[in-house]
Order: C-alpha cells, then structure tokens, then sequence
C-alpha cells in the first residue's frame, strides 16, 4: 500500500510570488519603484491605486501609490530564494495564514543583489508567496468549475513544513 508522501497529487508548488512596493506617492518617486522592480523581474511591472483618501498622509482615492508584479514558475523560486537569503531563511510563525500563503518584507532592494544606483533611491518591498497542489485550477476555471477538497487544500502546518523541507528554513513561533 502507497503513503500519501508518494501521490503526486499531494505534492506542493509556488503558484505564485508578488512583489510589492508601496511608495505613498504617484509621480518620479512611483516611476522610480516601477524601474526597480521591472529590472528585478525582468517583466511589466502594475501599479495599484489607493482605495481611500488619507489627507494626513496627501494621497487621494484613485492615486496610483504602488507598484506590483506577479511571478510564476522557476523565476519565482529563483526571486524567493534571493528575498530569503536577506531574512537569513528566518520567518515568524505569523507570517503564514491558514490557506498556505506566506508573506515577507525586506527594507532594501539593494540587498537582492541589484546595484545602488543614487538617483534612484532605496526602496522596501514585500514578498507574498502563494502555495497550492497540483489540480486546484479546478476551483477557478470557467467551464466545468467544481469545488477543492479539504485534503487537496493547503494548510498552514503543511505551507511551513514545505518552507523547512524546501529551503531549510526557520520558523519561530509556529
């Protein structure tokens, strides 16, 4: 008889890792996060706007005040070990949810491995790695959409001993 370590089926993947970067400012200061994140990715970089007017902080509803971009695949392992690298492969328990999703943040792009470049600035930027196991397209495509079961969802005990396994990571409080 088969363990369920050996189905396939079971097996845990990236579905997806942003990258965000939170300006607070449209105009040469956004435009300049988007050529940083652009030259990190090697793709098209979007950019988010505000859901709310905050006058204390000058931004209005509607203001584009980041920039994000989606990776997927080999790139996206590639870019998680570098943003790990900089945390020394150390993550809170906190930062996994209950559905296998795990965020970070890092205070400087320059640590990634990316020259300093002066008129460009420094800029922090948050990682949000997505998890999921082969067949959870079924949850989200249009025709013939059918429901996941709980086995085939991703919990937060399984997103952290993949994170261990995966990278030798160390979670603290888990």
């Amino acid at each position: 008889m088969k363990k369920k370590e050996e189905n396939p089926m079971r097996d845990i993947r990236i579905k997806s890792l942003t990258i965000n970067c939170c300006v607070g400012e449209s105009g040469d200061k956004l435009t300049k996060a988007i050529k940083v994140i652009e030259d990190l990715t090697a793709q098209k970089a979007c950019t988010g706007k505000a859901k709310f007017t905050v006058r204390s902080f000058g931004i209005k509803r509607n203001e584009e005040i980041s920039v994000y971009c989606t990776i997927r695949g080999e790139k996206a392992e590639e870019l998680l070990r570098k943003g790990l690298k900089v945390k020394d492969m150390e993550l809170r328990g906190r930062n996994f949810s209950k559905n296998g999703t795990f965020g970070f943040g890092i205070d400087e792009h320059i640590e990634l491995g990316m020259k300093y470049d002066p008129t460009t600035g420094i800029y922090g930027m948050h990682f949000i790695v997505c998890l999921e196991r082969p067949g959870a397209s079924v949850a989200q495509r249009k025709h013939c959409r059918s429901k996941l079961g709980n086995k085939q969802k991703v919990t937060k005990a399984e997103a952290i001993k993949w994170f261990k396994e995966k990278f030798g990571g160390i979670v603290y409080g888990a």
